[in-house]
């Protein structure tokens, strides 16, 4: 059965799609309508796709969503000629049986996964008789979360094919009013702009996108116009009370979102990463943030910088007023950051938390936080996380917050994320990216200016039954505080106090809510979905419930968890704790099944990229860490990413120990590689890398790092980070002598006892993998591959040029089968699990095409 792929993507702080598919090969979308409904900032998502198979055989189509990281697939269907196959949400390990169960061979694994900064994926498999109809359904939810005084809504539109029956529709209902309502795009022609329809008033506006298959038309490419992003964003009107409350159904929700109020004043401490991995981009890239960041300080803000490497130090004793004189000093400071040696996180936050105890003459009402940025594990000094994070939550002890930035996928994610939670703040990844200072800029802005603090929110406690959490220490400035809980007595009115401290004063702010009237605004179904305060209430809940497990002691993590699993199955809802089993006809793999990922763990799809940029790997099965993952089998000798295939190969080969093996030649790129199989191994234990501008030859052992350069040679260790930068010569043909040095040269780091990377701008990244446990090997894989230029060559570098992954036309082959084509000779590979030497869990399973292969063959 020949296999073409449907993929609709769904992108953003709400929602937005695209839709991918081969074509002229037989499946086509004749319809594909996204149903968006937001009332009161919850948002209901329907993507509905319909397809045809106008083949005269089978095909298999893949229907792909991406929704936001923050919302629950709620409902999953499937319609094939009128007969209805409906997606099961049960308890994880529950429907990881039933799918063992249902599934012995073929196995054809539904997921989703991470697959960009607010992204992660739905995926499921239908195969299409010819001539069939097929309807895909898939409905989630989520709240809306307000940043920087606005909502946004993200359409990515890119269906990469005419689709006569598209439509978009968003629908707005604000019972407070909406204060402002605009759109924009990157895509919209004159003539697609007539598609375009907004009608508006007080509380309600009703977007629609629905061009014709002519408007669709790209007239010079004979290709769709559609690609690219379609922007909504709005606010609400806000007046000088308690917030707003609404009601539905015995089920309240209280907005609070005060504004044009003075800023609390800041005393801040930024705590910065310049170990050896921060070497390079990452180091440049936050010196731009931090120097933006100086400028946006205000006079009354206070601030200092703690940095730290295998050594901990401070740019001043105290913390200093944001004089324009003492900012100046700072910048001139902040240019000076350059990164090298280990990584002594512990000590770092601990000089910055006695620097906030210690401080004197702070202003009375001010907010007092810890900025930390690190892209690595503790290395030097105290390296075990968890004494780590109760040294510092005692040493803080709920005076001030803690907000952790995790720059790059290296990081450890859940360390930093526990640490924020338990002291009151958040944490945050920082993507490598062109874009990462605009990242760190912008999460200062959003913390940026705090305006009150101590801020509590109160209710009649006999009348109110599953309240959320009603007390927070800091409210920011553009943000908004959501609290929902059930009216569970008779009431008439429902009261609520709020007190909170403001930079002049105590405040206290009181608010009653008439249940009648306020029942009577959402008479209107057409704007509504059913019981929606209720089901935003009971998706608040499961996102605190799992939000403060990740800081609970473990006899409470599995109380908390327990009371997510339970709302998770009674609302149903695909939270990390939920799968989602999809039925399949008889007669084809049985069944299916999608597991929500979580951001603290590390994502392959986003690391075989190096960026954000989404993959498809139809067979990929990104389980959340430690649940259910399947079986990896031993390590392959080596793992690569072909260009522009998405496609990973897991490729293993015969020879003896010590013998020398050319891996990889390319001289336009101007690098070789070999390598040396171990004696007692079946995999590399030393690895040469050689470059010809700069003339640099990097010799990897299981020992060490040597570096020759010049007939010289330097011999550094793994015991610990460091980075060096080699320069290399520009020349034209009409230099009479070679003599232009570039600053930006062959940059080699490595992290303690991990890694080492070689980058190269517009050169392919070269990174090894020390693995000590259980074989004590060097792991080689490449980045951006695409660099390669066509006569790359070498044992791995033919692989790279001349491979292409493929179905053969005739050839009988299962769904787990492939041939792979290698300068001309195929071979059949089969879809396994193995393990990934690229991620610091050594049991992290990576789907691949799996190969053995000689060039002898």
């Amino acid at each position: 059965m020949e296999r073409v792929v449907l993929a609709l993507v769904v992108f953003s702080s709400l929602a937005a799609f695209a839709d991918t598919i081969t074509p002229k090969r037989g499946i086509d979308i004749y319809s594909l309508h996204v149903d968006c409904r937001v009332t009161s900032r919850f948002a209901h998502t329907v993507i509905t796709s319909k397809i045809v198979n106008r083949a005269n055989e089978s095909r298999e189509a893949t229907f792909e969503v991406e929704l936001p990281k923050t919302a629950f697939i709620s409902n999953f269907s499937m319609s094939i000629d009128g007969k209805v196959y409906p997606g099961i949400i049960t308890e994880k390990a529950s429907a990881q049986q039933q799918y063992d169960a249902a599934v012995s061979q073929g196995q054809s694994a539904g997921l989703v996964k991470i697959v960009g900064r607010k992204l992660e994926q739905f995926q499921v498999s239908v195969g299409v008789a010819a001539g069939s109809k097929v309807t895909f359904e898939l409905t989630y939810e989520e709240l809306l979360k307000r940043q920087l005084g606005k909502y946004e809504l993200l359409l990515k539109v890119r269906p990469k094919q005419l689709v006569q029956h598209f439509q978009m529709d968003v629908h707005i209902f604000e019972p407070q009013g909406i204060r402002f309502l605009e759109t924009d795009s990157t895509f919209l022609t004159n003539e697609l702009t007539e598609a375009l329809t907004k009608v508006q008033n007080e509380t309600k506006a009703h977007i629609v996108f629905k061009p014709t298959v002519d408007q669709q038309k790209n007239p010079d490419a004979g290709e769709t116009l559609l690609n690219g992003d379609f922007i909504v964003r709005y606010d609400v009107e806000r007046g000088a009370t308690a917030g707003d409350i609404q009601i539905v159904n015995g089920y309240f929700v209280h907005y609070f979102a005060p504004h044009e109020m003075p800023a609390l004043p800041k005393n801040v401490i930024f705590v910065i990463d310049r170990s050896g991995s921060m070497a390079g981009r990452k180091i440049e890239q936050t010196r731009d943030a931090l120097l933006k960041i100086l400028q946006d300080l205000r006079a009354e803000d206070r601030f200092s910088f703690i940095t730290f490497n295998s050594k901990v130090s401070e740019w001043r004793s105290s913390l200093l007023e944001a004089t324009a004189e003492n900012v100046a000093s700072a910048v001139a400071f902040v240019q000076t950051l350059s990164a090298s040696g280990g990584t002594d996180i512990h000590q770092a936050l601990l000089r910055a938390v006695v620097t906030l105890h210690q401080a004197k003459a702070l202003p009375e009402r001010s907010v007092s936080m810890i900025i930390l940025l690190t892209d690595g594990q503790p290395t030097s000094g105290e390296t075990k996380v968890e004494v780590i994070q109760e040294n510092i939550q005692k040493a803080i002890g709920g005076k001030f917050a803690l907000f952790c930035l995790g720059f790059g996928f290296d990081v450890s994610y859940k360390f930093l994320e526990k640490m924020a939670l338990s002291n009151g703040g958040l944490a945050r990844r920082i993507y490598e990216n062109a874009d990462a200072a605009l990242q760190l800029q912008g999460f200062y802005q959003e913390v940026a200016t705090p305006i009150l603090m101590q801020i509590e929110m109160q209710y009649p406690e006999n009348a109110i039954e599953g309240l959320t959490k009603n007390n927070f220490k800091l409210f920011f400035e553009g943000s908004e505080i959501v609290v929902s809980g059930k009216i569970s007595n008779e009431l008439d009115l429902l009261p609520v106090e709020i007190k909170a401290q403001s930079h002049t004063s105590d405040l206290t702010l009181k608010e009653e809510a008439n249940i009648k009237e306020k029942e009577q605004v959402f008479q209107n179904q057409s704007y509504i979905f059913g019981n929606f305060i209720e089901r935003l209430w009971a998706y608040l809940t499961i996102q605190q419930l799992l939000e403060k497990s990740v800081s609970a002691p473990a006899g409470q993590q599995k109380a908390l968890e327990a009371r997510a699993l339970e709302l998770s199955l009674q609302f149903g809802f695909v939270t990390p704790l939920t799968s989602l089993l999809v039925t399949k006809p008889a007669e084809q793999p049985q069944a299916e099944l999608a597991n929500k990922p979580s951001e603290a763990g590390r994502w392959r799809s986003l690391l075989q990229s190096g960026s954000n940029k989404k993959l498809h790997s139809p067979a990929l099965r990104l389980m959340e860490q430690g649940r259910s993952q399947p079986l990896a089998s031993e390590y392959p000798q080596f793992l690569l990413q072909l260009p522009g295939q998405n496609e990973i190969i897991c490729l293993n080969t015969g020879g003896q120990g010590q013998t020398s093996a050319d891996l990889l030649s390319d001289p336009v790129q101007g690098i070789s590689v070999t390598g040396n199989l171990g004696d007692k191994t079946n995999h590399f234990v030393q690895l040469e890398i050689t470059y010809v501008n700069p003339p640099v030859q990097v010799h990897v052992s299981r020992d060490a790092v040597i570096i020759h350069q010049d007939h010289e040679a330097e011999r550094l260790p793994w015991a610990e980070s460091w980075s060096r930068v080699y320069l290399y010569v520009v020349c034209s043909d009409t230099d009479l002598l070679c003599g232009n040095w570039r600053k930006d040269g062959l940059r080699i780091s490595v992290e303690k006892e991990r890694s080492l990377t070689l980058s190269l701008p517009e050169t392919v990244t070269v990174k090894v993998s020390f693995i000590k446990q259980p074989e004590h090997f060097l792991g080689l894989y490449f980045l951006d591959t695409n660099h390669f230029s066509d006569k790359v060559s070498g044992f791995l570098g033919q692989l790279y040029s001349k491979t292409q992954v493929e179905i053969k036309p005739g050839v009988n082959q299962r769904d787990d089968e492939r041939v792979l084509s290698v300068s001309g000779s195929e071979h059949r590979v089969t879809r396994q699990y193995k393990k990934d030497y690229r991620l610091e869990s050594a049991g992290d399973p990576v789907s691949c095409w799996s190969l053995d292969y000689s060039p002898r063959e």
